[in-house]
């Protein structure tokens, strides 16, 4: 598809795992910490504030990376094509 990420982007006070400028998708890598009910917290603020700012998010656990490339390559994609899409570009 041809989108370019950036790896610990910074988008106003935070920063995401990594960015699609082009599709303005932000991928999240998670790790256990992100069950606790208080990272669930600041990951639920930090993910409206990027809604609001027009941003995606797609959240994926850690182990999928490393599992289950494949998959997780499917998922970016789907999820950057749909954000094209959405935005008519």
């Amino acid at each position: 598809m041809g989108l370019k990420f950036r790896r610990q982007h910074p988008i106003g006070k935070y920063t995401v795992d990594f960015f699609c400028f082009q599709a303005q998708l932000a991928v999240e890598l998670d790790g256990s910490v992100h069950a606790k009910p208080s990272q669930a917290r600041k990951d639920a603020t930090k993910e409206a504030y990027l809604k609001r700012m027009g941003i995606r998010v797609l959240r994926v656990p850690n182990g999928m990376v490393l599992e289950d490339p494949e998959l997780f390559c499917r998922k970016v994609r789907g999820a950057g094509t749909e954000s094209l899409f959405s935005k008519g570009r």
